[in-house]
């Protein structure tokens, strides 16, 4: 299998395969010293915790977690962002590299599960209800 797998739903939903991806910016909450990074980021904390979670997650293998050196949010650290075929992209950022690991792999089931990738915000664990930073559409 390669590094980004392929959920297959049943032919007779006539929903579309889709491959989903769970990206990580591990340069979030970084400290610079002299044009450096220093120790490990925020980034690289969340990114660890979320691995870590993900080796007992159902979805590790439909699921993968890719590292991003930056996303480009940095004012809004810690990001993480859903994306597959056909679905929504959602970035978020604001999150608290201690304790948003397990928030962020239960809203990826959600989004997972939903044909188009749409995560209502009633529906969204407490970590990702704020900090959304884009909704992107669909290709």
């Amino acid at each position: 299998m390669t590094a980004a797998h392929t959920a297959i739903t049943s032919n007779s939903d006539n929903i579309a395969a889709h491959t989903h991806t769970l990206f990580v910016c591990q340069t979030c909450a970084s400290v610079w010293q002299d044009g450096k990074r220093v120790g490990e980021s925020g980034g690289q904390k969340l990114l660890h915790q979320i691995q870590q979670l993900a080796q007992d997650w159902d979805l590790r293998e439909e699921f993968p977690i890719q590292a991003v050196e930056c996303m480009s949010a940095c004012n809004r650290s810690c990001v993480v962002a859903f994306a597959a075929q056909g679905k929504l992209t959602y970035l978020f950022g604001d999150l608290d590299f201690d304790n948003s690991a397990a928030a962020v792999l239960e809203c990826a089931e959600q989004y997972y599960t939903k044909t188009d990738g749409v995560l209502p915000w009633s529906e969204r664990p407490e970590p990702l209800k704020r900090g959304i930073l884009a909704k992107i559409p669909p290709l």
